[in-house]
């Protein structure tokens, strides 16, 4: 009877041990990267706003699919203001590397809207007792993205995200002014219909893009007492329990022919374990395992 008892967990114990890292691994699954929207150019000369509105409903969309950690717009403009930069997404694909390593984020998305507005065109004559012409109107809105990697500034994905909606009115049938902040009323209407398609389609390009990017973290502070201090904290899917590698940058490599950042020379100089959440999950404390010499701004990575 001892000897089955003893066979048994064994066996039990083995299991365990086994899926163990999987069960580690499915936990760093869940870690979000991040990423910074800038406003998009309005190369359709709508008008209101448009670039900053279709760029704040991607920011809305982004942020409510749980899969990304999305940078407020606060801490964007201030970023781009101390670099001179402009809000719109005119930033080349080397200042929007230098931003978005400010900012600690994976990816820049930019663009344009090159593509909005709705035509109405008659159907029919007038309606017997009603007046008015049946019309029919449809409404379109086309973005045109462009996804920076912020260790190199390379162009990942360059993709046009269409969308569409039609309806038949009568001519006296007015739609509400643009509302991008009142999605309630403004995806009603074809116009805002058409937007929301766009911006979902964006969404959809974005996260099949950040599937190549991998996941990365910065050092905030080290201390003597063998503890740092490190961005994202459970904000960003970081949790308690959680080992990481930490490298240093080395010199930053330059193509001479394109003037393109390749990279940085990396070193590994050891690990840390997650011990607490911080700054309400926007940062995360943690004790050195292995490795010295750690300070702010060392990359973080999963291995």
């Amino acid at each position: 009877m001892r000897l089955f008892i003893y066979r048994i967990s064994a066996l039990l114990m083995l299991t365990v041990l086994m899926l163990a890292p999987g069960l580690y691994a499915q936990k760093l699954e869940g870690l979000k990267k991040r990423v910074a929207v800038v406003d998009f150019e309005d190369r359709a000369r709508y008008g209101h706003n448009i670039g900053r509105g279709i760029a704040d409903m991607l920011v809305t969309s982004l942020v409510k699919s749980g899969k990304f950690s999305v940078i407020e717009r606060e801490q964007l403009d201030a970023v781009l203001a101390e670099q001179g930069l402009g809000l719109s997404g005119a930033v080349t694909p080397q200042s929007a590397a230098q931003v978005g390593k400010l900012l600690g984020v994976e990816l820049i998305v930019t663009g344009s809207v090159s593509e909005f507005g709705e035509k109405k065109s008659s159907i029919g004559g007038s309606i017997p007792g009603i007046g008015g012409k049946l019309s029919s109107r449809k409404a379109r809105s086309v973005v045109d993205l462009r996804l920076v990697n912020t260790t190199t500034g390379e162009i990942v994905m360059a993709e046009t995200a269409e969308g569409e909606s039609s309806s038949k009115s009568l001519d006296r049938v007015s739609f509400s002014d643009i509302d991008f902040g009142n999605p309630t009323s403004w995806d009603q209407t074809i116009l805002g219909k058409a937007a929301r398609e766009s911006v979902e389609k964006s969404v959809d390009m974005i996260e099949k893009a950040m599937k190549d990017i991998p996941w990365s973290g910065k050092i905030i502070k080290a201390n003597d007492d063998g503890t740092v201090y490190m961005k994202p904290g459970s904000e960003g899917g970081v949790e308690a329990g959680m080992e990481f590698a930490v490298y240093s940058q080395g010199e930053e490599l330059i193509d001479p022919d394109t003037g393109i950042s390749l990279g940085s020379e990396e070193k590994m100089i050891g690990r840390i374990k997650v011990v607490s959440d911080v700054g309400d999950g926007k940062a995360c404390k943690a004790i050195v395992v292995s490795g010295s010499g750690f300070s702010a701004s060392d990359i973080v990575r999963i291995k």
